[in-house]
């Protein structure tokens, strides 16, 4: 049976239901989801969730280590951490300073993932789920490099 890895950007996976106002699936079960992915005839392999933890505020802090322990309790999956930062803005109108939070090194840990086990044989498909095109250059390079 083919084999499949899913790859998931945890925070484009979140904000793309918040945007739809899909709260009821925030606390989704990634492994279900990428179960239900596939096509008929493939096996999934394993399932790699790809986030930062987010520092504040406290109660946000709090929910998503609650989900990442729940995702952590699944079989065939693993986690990988970024960073979450916090980088000053100031208003080009007013001058005020307001600190902005992002996450990064979500993307490059996806692409080397995906890279890593392209090169090993881990998979004969693949699955990402996120949100960024930076990601489609990887992808041509393992579609490149692996025609079959």
């Amino acid at each position: 049976m083919p084999r499949v890895i899913a790859y998931i950007d945890g925070f484009n996976l979140y904000f793309g239901l918040k945007s739809q106002s899909w709260e009821r699936f925030l606390w989704l079960d990634v492994q279900a989801l990428s179960r239900n992915l596939l096509q008929p005839g493939q096996t999934l392999a394993h399932t790699k969730y790809f986030t930062s933890r987010v520092t504040r505020p406290p109660d946000k802090a709090k929910r998503q280590s609650t989900y990442i322990d729940a995702v952590q309790t699944l079989a065939d999956t693993s986690i990988y951490f970024g960073k979450y930062q916090t980088n000053p803005h100031t208003c080009r109108n007013c001058g005020h300073v307001h600190n902005a939070n992002s996450e990064k090194m979500t993307d490059v840990n996806i692409a080397v993932e995906l890279l890593q086990d392209a090169f090993q044989d881990a998979f004969d498909a693949a699955i990402l789920i996120s949100a960024d095109s930076d990601l489609v250059a990887p992808i041509e390079a393992v579609k490149r490099l692996f025609p079959g």
